[in-house]
């Protein structure tokens, strides 16, 4: 198992909200799935950027989030996550 962190600041909330529509399926393709996702965060340590969005992704393997990432069939999903607002994901390991 391998986690990635998905870390959003929106600027567009309809299509945040088809992203969510769609992102179950798009992660499933590839053995992922949210473990959690939050909008409210308390700061442990440090002055953090917080974002508006965070999620905590998990896939099988290294191999299965790089396919999700560039899976030409989930171009369109991906650009709805984009189409957001900012969206940074990064790959733990």
């Amino acid at each position: 198992m391998i986690y990635a962190y998905a870390k959003l600041t929106v600027t567009n909330p309809d299509a945040l909200a088809a992203y969510r529509d769609v992102a179950e399926a798009a992660l499933a393709k590839h053995g992922g799935k949210v473990e959690s996702a939050a909008r409210e965060f308390t700061v442990l340590d440090g002055a953090p950027n917080a974002p508006d969005v965070a999620a905590l992704l998990s896939f099988p393997d290294r191999e299965a989030a790089i396919a999700w990432s560039n899976d030409p069939a989930l171009a369109d999903v991906h650009a709805l996550r984009r189409g957001a607002g900012g969206s940074d994901i990064l790959l733990l390991g």
